[in-house]
């Protein structure tokens, strides 16, 4: 990192982008020397890294509990919800244009699904969380029509960490699929904060598609997949070429693919100790911020949240202005989402939540990481404080005490 007047550097944005693991990186190694080779090819060089790429896509496929040729390589989370909402639904929509979704989903599926309503004619029902952030099983089960063809809910918010039941709403949209004999309605669900947390059996999870992202499970950047289930038909987002059969034309990131092989099973090898080892300095740090600072509202539900996920909103505040200040003491956080964060739009997760633009541009998200430490909690909390206390008194916000009133 860039030196800075501080030397302490507490590193707290792991939803947005998490560091290389270095036994990532030892896997990615030859595949940015030696074996260079275009897996296309059809001479030895090409044919020693089309095995390497055949290896990563079959143990993908065991963590996932899926077929090898279900897993399609994508440049990153982003473009595999384009191609799982944009692709499906180009793709089916002569038998539905039905659309379900939610309001705090991130962007990547939001505004492919503004799209989609306003230049193709499709309806969208979107889904508003409750006040914790949480949608209920019924509120999907009601929107569901004979004409829906999608229905595509984060697993876990990017912004607050909540949990949402994935599977109970999969076993859900299974029955009314198999009750009304509608083949063409189809479950996805983006999965990138999950990685690192929560189980990914794509069978126990009752989903068609679903959505991981590299750079989030201490994977390269770059480099992401969709699980798309045998028999589903997607429309490509770009053409050109016959790799991944013809969905995803262009030459394969193999460095990154390897990579990011590497890293799933890193992180379902070490999700339950990571687990159990953050909830503890997650906790403290939400503690401590309630006993030292006044004016405070955690955001998302206190339980049903990712085990990394710290989102509180300071009152009266501008939250941009104090990652300035704490940029400046070498922490980093972020006000929300990484693909949002040069916009000084309020989240549109937190208004979702049914609170105000005040509390919106108040709202920094903490989320830990594998390097994480309780001293970094303990310099956090005697850091933060003073910080909140100085942007207050020179601010002329005033939200009203009962959006702080927990």
């Amino acid at each position: 990192m860039d030196a800075k007047k501080n030397d302490r550097h507490v590193y707290l944005d792991h939803a947005a982008t998490s560091p290389l693991d270095p036994r990532v990186k030892e896997a990615m190694e030859p595949f940015l020397g030696p074996l260079f080779g275009n897996p296309s090819s059809f001479h030895s060089v090409g044919k020693v890294v089309k095995d390497a790429l055949d290896n990563a896509r079959e143990r993908i496929a065991s963590v996932l509990h899926a077929r090898p040729d279900e897993i399609i390589f994508t440049s990153g989370g982003t473009e595999s919800d384009n191609l799982a909402v944009s692709g499906y639904a180009w793709a089916n929509r002569g038998k539905g244009t039905h659309l379900i979704t939610t309001s705090f989903e991130h962007h990547a599926v939001l505004e492919a699904m503004i799209h989609l309503e306003k230049k193709d004619g499709f309806e969208v029902t979107y889904l508003v969380p409750d006040k914790n952030g949480l949608i209920d099983v019924k509120q999907v089960e009601e929107a569901l029509r004979e004409d829906t063809i999608l229905v595509s809910i984060m697993y876990a918010n990017n912004e607050i960490g909540t949990i949402q039941p994935i599977a109970e709403i999969g076993n859900v949209i299974e029955k009314y699929r198999q009750e009304k004999k509608l083949p063409h309605l189809k479950f996805h669900t983006d999965a990138c904060q999950a990685s690192n947390f929560l189980d990914l059996d794509v069978q126990k999870l009752h989903v068609d598609m679903l959505t991981l992202n590299g750079s989030k499970m201490y994977g390269p950047k770059g480099v992401g997949l969709l699980y798309v289930k045998r028999g589903i038909k997607l429309h490509p987002l770009q053409f050109g070429g016959a790799q991944e059969r013809g969905i995803r034309p262009g030459t394969e990131n193999i460095p990154g693919i390897i990579g990011m092989a590497k890293a799933l099973e890193l992180a379902v090898e070490e999700k339950e100790t990571e687990t159990k080892r953050l909830l503890p300095l997650r906790d403290k740090l939400i503690e401590g911020i309630k006993a030292r600072i006044e004016k405070v509202r955690l955001n998302g539900d206190v339980e049903k949240r990712l085990a990394n996920n710290v989102n509180i909103s300071f009152m009266d505040i501008e939250g941009e202005a104090l990652l300035l200040y704490l940029d400046a003491a070498g922490i980093y956080a972020s006000t929300g989402s990484a693909c949002t964060s040069a916009s000084l739009d309020p989240s549109h997760v937190i208004l979702a939540l049914g609170l105000p633009y005040e509390v919106a541009h108040g709202s920094i998200r903490f989320s830990l990481g594998h390097e994480t430490t309780e001293a970094d909690i303990d310099y956090v909390l005697e850091t933060l404080p003073p910080l909140v206390a100085k942007l207050r008194s020179i601010s002329p916000v005033r939200v009203d005490e009962k959006y702080f009133k927990e």
